[in-house]
């Protein structure tokens, strides 16, 4: 059971550095409430799934070619600006009176999920921890465990989801007007200054091949 906690808990870790899908979530909270944003991390946690999968049938390595990371760092680039920049336009049509719902349910989750499935940091991210937990576990333990594990490691993701999403639409109801605006603009400078990093990465890994 400890062990099964200390997983938990480790879902939570990885989920918690602010990052893109962070600073979204926070966006659309404040735009659109509590689903939109819980939509948002919902559609990282399922890239997620899709990156653990990978690494568990150890496909994982394909994406380490030199012209898939830099399709990736491209396209990362690509999905974080132009969404910076649609939270830098919408900043100004956000009050503290009402919610603004021109965002559907699935532009929410797939904002998301393009949000994490295009970031080469997530592959490196599940490379690495989810890596060095799939060898440990079935080092010691049969597959179940592994499941077992998996599944909470996505208990800890889902948590986190959950605060964020609350957090964030909290601040809706009692922040005014200007102060969501600015910080509607904060998220998008953020998102727009990770976009430019993977277009930094992008062009590094042009230039090295």
């Amino acid at each position: 059971m400890v062990t099964f906690l200390g997983y938990i808990f480790l879902g939570l870790s990885l989920a918690a550095p602010i990052g893109p899908v962070n600073a979204a979530q926070l966006d659309k909270g404040i735009k659109s409430g509590f689903i939109h944003a819980w939509l948002v991390g919902l559609g990282a946690m399922t890239a997620d799934a899709v990156y653990m999968i990978l690494v568990f049938l150890g496909l994982v390595h394909f994406l380490e070619i030199p012209f898939m990371k830099t399709f990736l760092w491209s396209f990362g680039f690509f999905v974080l600006v132009y969404t910076g920049v649609e939270s830098l336009m919408n900043a100004r049509k956000i009050t503290s009176t009402f919610r603004n719902n021109d965002d559907t349910p699935s532009k929410s989750f797939f904002s998301g999920f393009l949000l994490s499935i295009s970031n080469p940091l997530t592959i490196l991210f599940w490379l690495g921890i989810y890596g060095s937990v799939l060898a440990k576990t079935t080092a010691q333990y049969d597959k179940g465990y592994v499941v077992i594990y998996s599944f909470a490691i996505f208990i800890g993701l889902i948590l986190w989801d959950l605060t964020m999403a609350s957090i964030a639409s909290t601040f809706r109801k009692y922040l005014t007007g200007n102060i969501l605006a600015f910080i509607s603009i904060l998220s998008g400078l953020s998102l727009i200054a990770f976009g430019v990093y993977f277009g930094v990465q992008a062009a590094k890994q042009l230039l090295l091949g």
